[in-house]
């Protein structure tokens, strides 16, 4: 009789699913009307609780430990408000697994006493939370245990989360740290919560009418958000944003769960129609800095620079949800992403989403690991505007990053032509922090987003106005640039010698029209902005700027900031951190003059003032890490055009001395001439019209006598040949 009446049930559903309901899209007719639907359903339940009992037996184990040790302290439903979302959905779990009534009970108790702490939270008009994880899970909670309500508190339960979520959307003013963002961001707050309570609610008669309006609403904001992602990731990979702590972080979560949520309720696998989300793993290999005891990052964009240690903590599972969601289609990234999972120094799921490890139903289908042994020195990621090059992966070898280009503005500082540089240390790096944001979101604003706390070209014009930035007030601009976007790649090419790229990032520090009452209009500062960069690897760097302001008098500086106080004697400076060790020659302007900014109440220093930072728990080397100096190269007289060249060289600390430079002209070009032992290499730039030059190189394995590039090179795939 059972057996019987489950065909009659699956029958029916599949005749309830064969039609879309009125006013709905065609789409929403391949979404099954039984529950479970979220995750897994009838049919994927045996392969998941299978995992549970078998190679997941630990990991559901920890859960169910946890549910226990809930039973015993939840006294009832009188309990005080407090979010039990996530622990509503592990106790629903884990009643699934068991059939136990006391685990029922115990998810209906977490759904009470986290609805009244949410409907408490909006009547005091406070944030819940910034991500919608907790309320999400009280929908799976909803919708596992969907069969096992009875149709009163199917109603409550969902009435009252359907309309506390729907006065947060609707309040006015918007509640503080209730993130409404959409498919262009992590796409992870409460707003993504419609998705999955349109998908849950369907068909069960509650709440009729905002259940279909946020079903649509969900699905085509994710299929834009997938879209954005593509876009930004191109054919090398990437997110919607270059910093790590979201792109590592909470922004794959909204892919990975719109893949499976959408696999559990219809059945279709539509993560292969995205392929892009696979290629994440190639940019954890390009970010990945080797070091002894976790790998370590540049440090890009709105990155607290306290340890500057890779976030890996979520990366093992994101690159376990690519092997079984790419495993066939994309499996030479499925392959690069279990070699990822081998180096990760923290080889366990994350609990954001504990359900993801049952769900892996093709984990060991995946390829097995791709190690690989020959890759370029650089990869130019187009759309994220970044440019990565190295002279090895390990601890002992040099590390660049080069900004420009690029689409995207999320958490993106005004840093177009900046670099950083790691070797045995930061020496080179992004100064200022954005620790502890909600004291020091002034220092975010006003130094750490701005120009000045970067590798760039400052052309400073008086009363030019701030560039904005989110979280302060930014009082002015301290010769810095104006657009986050805008910059470009003139040129990039990669061998086994050196890496060279072109930027030209003049837009960037365009202000468009500025009116001032009583005054006339302020004019565009700079007609010419570019940077050329050469790496002769492992240990130099030839970088020359072209920078033309419209008016001789408006300042210019060249920047380059150092973790600790640099040494100067005259056209040169050295630098230190942990193990490595910076020296940098100022080859031009011939009257340069270089002047040391930092030390207690100047280590950020823009715009009149420091911005410093309320750091009481972090430690010297911590504060280090933000960068305490930096050293300001300056032409000697006011000129509307200058040309700054320098060398640098990077090595431990046993260096003593740089190896030897020297300006070298020929007609309209000038450049560096640098000896490193029996090798000569000689770099020149063009000083007019289009960016280029010639590079050479005698002694050594082989001779060296060409144009710089003058196109940018493309590349594909994980080896990063090109097209």
């Amino acid at each position: 009789m059972a057996r019987l009446l489950a065909v009659i049930c699956l029958v029916y559903c599949s005749i309830a699913a064969a039609a879309a309901e009125p006013g709905l899209p065609e789409w929403t007719a391949k979404i099954r009307m039984d529950h479970p639907r979220l995750f897994f359903n009838r049919d994927t339940w045996p392969a998941v609780r299978e995992r549970a009992l078998g190679p997941e037996k630990k990991w559901y184990e920890q859960y169910k430990r946890r549910v226990d040790k809930l039973q015993e302290e939840i006294g009832g439903l009188a309990d005080p408000p407090r979010d039990l979302g996530p622990q509503a959905a592990w106790a629903a779990f884990v009643y699934l697994m068991t059939g136990e009534r006391p685990y029922l009970d115990l998810a209906k108790k977490a759904l009470e006493i986290s609805l009244r702490f949410y409907e408490k939270c909006y009547e005091e008009r406070k944030a819940v939370n910034w991500y919608s994880t907790t309320r999400v899970h009280a929908v799976m909670a909803w919708d596992w245990l969907y069969n096992d309500l009875t149709e009163a508190e199917r109603k409550e339960y969902f009435s009252r989360l359907v309309q506390v979520l729907h006065k947060v959307y609707t309040a006015k003013p918007p509640i503080y740290r209730e993130s409404l963002s959409g498919h262009t961001t992590g796409f992870y707050g409460v707003t993504n919560c419609k998705w999955f309570v349109g998908l849950a609610g369907l068909g069960s008669g509650i709440e009729e009418a905002l259940v279909r309006e946020w079903l649509v609403w969900g699905y085509n904001e994710n299929m834009k958000m997938l879209a954005h992602r593509k876009r930004a990731c191109g054919d090398d990979g990437g997110s919607a944003s270059p910093t790590l702590g979201y792109a590592f972080g909470a922004y794959p979560w909204s892919e990975q769960n719109f893949f499976y949520t959408w696999l559990s309720a219809t059945g279709e696998n539509i993560a292969p129609e995205w392929p892009h989300s696979a290629w994440l793993a190639n940019y954890v290999l390009w970010n990945w800095i080797a070091a002894e005891r976790a790998p370590r990052e540049f440090g890009w964009g709105d990155t607290p620079h306290t340890t500057n240690t890779m976030p890996h903590y979520e990366l093992y599972t994101h690159m376990a949800n690519i092997r079984h969601l790419y495993g066939k289609v994309a499996p030479e990234a499925a392959a690069l992403a279990r070699h990822l999972q081998e180096m990760l120094p923290h080889k366990e799921y994350a609990g954001n989403w504990f359900i993801y490890p049952f769900l892996l139903t093709d984990l060991d289908k995946s390829p097995e690991a791709f190690h690989p042994e020959r890759l370029p020195a650089a990869r130019h990621f187009e759309s994220l505007g970044q440019i990565f090059m190295r002279s090895g992966t390990g601890p002992e070898d040099t590390y660049c990053l080069f900004t420009a280009g690029g689409i995207l503005s999320q958490h993106r500082h005004y840093d177009a032509l900046s670099f950083i540089i790691y070797h045995r240390g930061y020496l080179a790096l992004d100064s200022g922090t954005r620790y502890d944001e909600f004291v020091n979101g002034e220092h975010l604003a006003n130094y750490y987003a701005q120009t000045v706390a970067h590798n760039c070209v400052l052309v400073h014009q008086p009363g030019e106005p701030p560039a904005r930035y989110w979280g302060g007030t930014v009082i002015a601009n301290h010769g810095g640039q104006h657009r986050q976007l805008g910059s470009e790649v003139k040129a990039f090419e990669t061998n086994d010698r050196y890496v060279y790229v072109a930027g030209d990032a003049t837009a960037s520090y365009l202000h468009g029209p500025v009116k001032r009452e009583g005054q006339p209009d302020l004019p565009e500062k700079v007609s010419l902005v570019t940077r050329q960069l050469v790496f002769l690897m492992p240990k130099h760097f030839v970088v020359f700027d072209r920078v033309v302001a419209t008016d001789p008098s408006y300042r210019k500086e060249w920047l380059l900031h150092t973790a600790h106080e640099p040494v100067i004697a005259g056209k040169q400076f050295r630098a230190d951190h942990e193990e490595g060790r910076l020296f940098c020659r100022t080859l031009l302007p011939e009257d340069a003059v270089l002047t040391p900014v930092g030390g207690s109440g100047r280590e950020f220093w823009a715009a009149g003032r420091n911005w410093e930072i309320k750091a009481d728990k972090l430690k010297p080397e911590q504060l280090a890490m933000m960068g305490q100096w930096r050293v300001e190269v300056s032409p000697g007289a006011a000129r509307a055009e200058d040309h700054f060249l320098h060398v640098l060289q990077v090595g431990d600390q046993q260096l003593s001395a740089m190896d030897p430079v020297e300006v070298i002209r020929e007609g309209d070009a000038v450049g560096a001439r640098v000896r490193v032992g029996e090798t000569t290499w000689e770099v020149l730039f063009n000083t007019k019209g289009d960016l280029g030059g010639r590079i050479r190189c005698r002694g050594g394995n082989a001779t060296i006598d060409q144009a710089l590039a003058q196109t940018v090179t493309p590349q594909v795939g994980i080896l990063a040949l090109p097209k």
